[in-house]
């Protein structure tokens, strides 16, 4: 449900969504920080909130080291069922998510949900806030 007048705020959060689970396994490092507010915060399943880009950016380093994301880990970030509700120049998303491995015999690694909170800033919409969960 959104509350904003214009469909094209919700499109716009949509594509964000999607870009990033896009640049997580394809892009660079550099590719995120234009989708990041300064004061982002990102919280993963495991381990302390990573609060500003910087800190994020470190998070995406480490896990392209360890193999388990980016371009050649023979991983995929697959956004299913997503929900935005834009309010001014705020918004909230809920969104499912699947960790496939990819190859000839894909699994599903993991599932869970994406709770994102965005803010429109003069470039446009960006994220304010990732929570990843298990589910």
């Amino acid at each position: 449900m959104s509350t904003s007048n214009d469909p094209r705020d919700e499109l716009a959060i949509r594509n964000l969504i999607a870009r990033m689970a896009q640049t997580a396994d394809r892009g660079t490092v550099d590719d995120y920080a234009p989708m990041l507010a300064p004061d982002a915060r990102w919280i993963m399943p495991t381990g302390d909130p990573a609060v500003g880009p910087d800190a994020i950016l470190d998070g995406v380093r480490a896990r392209r080291a360890a193999g388990t994301a980016g371009p050649g880990s023979g991983t995929r970030h697959m956004i299913t069922t997503t929900t935005v509700d834009v309010q001014g120049d705020s918004a909230n998303a809920l969104s499912y998510w699947l960790y496939l491995s990819t190859g000839t015999d894909p699994k599903i690694l993991m599932t869970g949900v994406y709770t994102d909170t965005f803010r429109r800033d003069p470039a446009g919409w960006v994220f304010v806030q990732r929570i990843s969960a298990l589910e």
